[in-house]
């Protein structure tokens, strides 16, 4: 039943296309065997198993048939993610997790030696046909690879990665476990990207085949880290994040072992991270975070039964269900070719846990596939857990699957063909019954694009979202929509407002005499910003509504604005919130120090935060013009026409980031300016009590209070003003900023605001700014005349 190539030091089974295994495994080996954590383990073709005792550093062996450890190798290395054993006994075992270097054990001499050097832990290793050794650096982001036959330690070649996590077609992030069949094709475990990547010999992009992001995806996985090739080029594969080990066959990607959930019992498995088959198929499983070896029976003897893929039981309930495609059906994209492709979505209500077979009887050629929780036609890739073409005798789809009650399915029948109509018959056996409704999916905003041109949107609404679809292509301003004109003419108000503010704060702030202290110094400057701010507003707003006005436009030039210009405009946004905040400090540090205030001081602080303060800005948000990028959509109307989009796209973790640094620069100023202001009245308050004691403190707060408060009033403001634009940056990605368009324009341009308030927030209050300001004026007014 098996063939296994004799010059391969692994086996790979030649399984029956309705292989099963045993789903209740047999503990081959506990804590107190492979110790914590237990990674990894290999098979030979001899049947001699090996695993790792991360715990003790050590390789623990044994020989076909026996239940002990036959031989146990003591090592220096560390915690080592992954070990390859070739035909002639020598142990290849990872050590680059402290020591950056793969160690070889020679069975010859019973001596380690390094024959590779890395940059981080491998987490998979592969010796190919030709003596050539693979790493999968995890940390790296790469597999790298060397020939053993060259006596060159340096001689490292690339693989596949480019050494920065990504998830293009040539960049991974988290390799894990590899496999190189006999054509030099390397399989990698995508572990983040929640795939599987296959670079064929000699390229570089990898093709993704299976997982979230393969073209036609046939299983959802979560952090895949171990891989093996059956003789058939059917994939198993360690599905991490699941608990689970799933393979291919025929009749698509199925659950093998671990089915039932994270867990200890003997039909479950908890983080598996490395597996291997023996000379029967049996499968030997790293049950990590149960601290054991699994061990999986093949069932050979039920391979000769094809009740087992047509009936999954011998007493199977089934259930015949008639539906029909017609003209009113909706259609979809299935592939990325053409749209028309009607379908039926159904669905499922599962009566009793168990595998079920499922297949369809048509005149229309059917294909089907199944998703869990939900079905978007827009991305027809999200959330599907099964897809089979057609059987392989048969022009309609027919597969089993092992379905949950309490979980969410939906059967997505279509044709072959686009334009295709006609009645066709849905069969069920299993088990129970299964229920079959018809499902209506709810659209929504959560994507950009058309057909398998869409992308999904990060969280917040922003200008380009808001004008994305209100904005005419090759037409000119005056025939835009209203909302666009009302936007561009609010827009040149605002400049002109803020030039305005602009000039007359720099007539106030140029004296020598204010900037005498740091208050002085950071309110020029925030004169500048407050402008620099308004212009890269007035530049974004034109840039978005030009740009797809005329798309003329050389792709280079809008590339370049697409990934620079929000970031320059949140760089003077948030330059000029900071410097209000440093303004609020030195007079809370002022009315503190009293008398002992150094002006020098004061002065040559405000220079250096005035240097430091962008750079730390830039710095906190130096990932977004990374993440954003220029997508060219064509549309489908004309196969000439084009909608050009500026995205950004982040991964959970920076999109947590991104928020946190959005709060960070909007609320700590308004923050420290409320504190700084509360600190001022109380703190005059208290030392005017110790002077006067012929008053309260409570009254002397009250008199500070009338004397201050346009400084407890002016943050509050500035907090209102800048609310609109935290919350829109918090929007969920699936809000559709059409249903409220004015709303969200409104909002948008108020949280602007606040860069042209410099002078009204801070010259028009103070008797001492106003004085200076009329002094100024009037000088400036007697050199215009003259």
């Amino acid at each position: 039943m098996f063939n296994t190539e004799e010059t391969l030091s692994f086996n790979r089974p030649r399984f029956c296309p309705t292989a099963i295994w045993n789903s209740n495994g047999i503990t081959f080996a506990d804590q107190s065997i492979v110790g914590l954590n237990p990674y990894t383990i290999f098979v030979n073709t001899n049947n001699t198993i090996y695993a790792v005792n991360g715990e003790h550093n050590t390789i623990v062996i044994w020989h076909e048939e026996s239940v002990n450890p036959t031989k146990i190798i003591s090592g220096n290395f560390i915690v080592p993610g992954s070990l390859f054993v070739t035909s002639n006994g020598d142990i290849y075992i990872d050590d680059g997790s402290k020591n950056g270097q793969v160690q070889r054990w020679r069975a010859e001499t019973g001596a380690f030696a390094t024959v590779m050097n890395v940059s981080s832990r491998c987490e998979g290793l592969f010796v190919d046909i030709y003596d050539t050794l693979y790493c999968s650096m995890v940390d790296h982001h790469q597999v790298v690879k060397r020939s053993l036959n060259d006596s060159e330690m340096a001689s490292n070649r690339v693989a596949a990665g480019t050494g920065i996590d990504g998830s293009d077609s040539d960049e991974l992030d988290g390799p894990g476990g590899i496999f190189v069949d006999v054509n030099l094709d390397l399989y990698v475990t995508d572990c983040y990207n929640d795939r599987v990547q296959l670079f064929q010999s000699g390229e570089s992009d990898g093709i993704t085949v299976a997982g979230r992001t393969s073209p036609f995806p046939t299983v959802r996985l979560s952090c895949p880290n171990g891989i093996v090739l059956d003789v058939k080029k059917y994939l198993f594969i360690v599905d991490f994040g699941n608990h689970r080990i799933v393979g291919s066959g025929v009749n698509g990607f199925r659950c093998l072992v671990g089915c039932y959930g994270e867990g200890s019992q003997s039909n479950q498995l908890y983080g598996p991270f490395g597996f291997s088959f023996d000379r029967s198929g049996n499968m030997f499983v790293t049950d990590a975070e149960n601290h054991r070896i699994q061990k999986f029976e093949y069932l050979e003897e039920l391979c000769g039964f094809p009740s087992v893929i047509q009936t999954p039981y011998s007493s199977a309930v089934q259930s015949n269900y008639p539906l029909q495609l017609t003209m009113n059906s909706q259609t979809y994209s299935r592939d990325c070719r053409k749209s028309n492709y009607y379908y039926q979505a159904i669905r499922m209500k599962v009566m009793e846990t168990g595998y079920y077979a499922l297949s369809s009887n048509s005149s229309i050629n059917t294909f089907g596939d199944i998703y869990k929780d939900d079905f978007n036609p827009i991305n027809p890739f999200e959330n599907l857990l099964s897809q089979n073409y057609r059987a392989c005798s048969s022009p309609d789809f027919k597969f089993v699957v092992y379905l949950h009650t309490d979980t969410k399915y939906i059967l997505v029948v279509t044709t072959s063909s686009p334009n295709m109509t006609g009645d066709f018959y849905i069969e069920t056996s299993g088990p129970n019954n299964i229920t079959l409704d018809p499902y209506t999916q709810i659209l929504t905003s959560c994507f950009i694009g058309r057909k398998c041109q869409f992308y999904k949107k990060s969280i917040g609404v922003i200008l380009d979202d808001i004008l994305r679809d209100e904005i005419r292509p090759n037409m000119t301003i005056t025939e835009q929509t209203i909302t666009v004109k009302v936007s561009a003419a609010l827009t040149m108000i605002m400049l002109a407002g803020g030039l305005i503010n602009s000039i007359l704060s720099l007539l106030t702030f140029q004296n020598k005499d204010l900037r005498q202290v740091g208050c002085g110094i950071y309110l020029l400057a925030s004169s500048i910003t407050s402008f620099l701010t308004i212009s890269m507003f007035t530049v974004k707003f034109w840039f978005v509504v030009l740009t797809q006005m005329d798309l003329s436009i050389r792709l280079s030039v809008v590339r370049g604005g697409c990934v620079s210009i929000e970031p320059l405009l949140k760089l003077c946004l948030y330059m000029d919130a900071w410097l209000n905040a440093c303004v609020a400090i030195e007079r809370a540090i002022l009315v503190f120090k009293g008398i002992k205030f150094n002006k020098q001081n004061s002065q040559r602080i405000a220079r250096w935060i005035i240097l430091i303060l962008p750079l730390c800005i830039m710095g906190s948000i130096i990932h977004e013009p990374i993440y954003r990028e220029l997508r060219e959509i064509n549309t489908e109307t004309s196969k000439g026409d084009i909608d050009r989009w500026c995205i950004t796209r982040y991964s959970s973790s920076v999109q947590q980031y991104d928020t946190i640094i959005l709060f960070f620069h909007l609320v700590a100023p308004c923050i420290i300016n409320l504190c700084s202001a509360l600190f001022i009245i109380f703190g005059s308050a208290r030392q005017r009590s110790a002077a006067q004691t012929r008053q309260t403190l409570r009254e002397h707060v009250y008199h500070q209070f009338n004397e201050h408060k346009q400084l407890l009033i002016s943050p509050i403001i500035l907090l209102i003003l800048s609310l609109p634009r935290l919350i829109m940056s918090m929007l969920s990605e699936c809000v559709n900023p059409s249903n409220h368009r004015l709303l969200f324009i409104f909002g948008y341009f108020i949280s602007f605001t606040p860069s042209m308030l410099i002078f009204i927030v801070f010259v028009l209050p103070s008797a001492l700014y106003r004085k200076t300001f009329q002094e100024s004026f009037r000088r400036w007014r007697r050199q215009i005349r003259r």
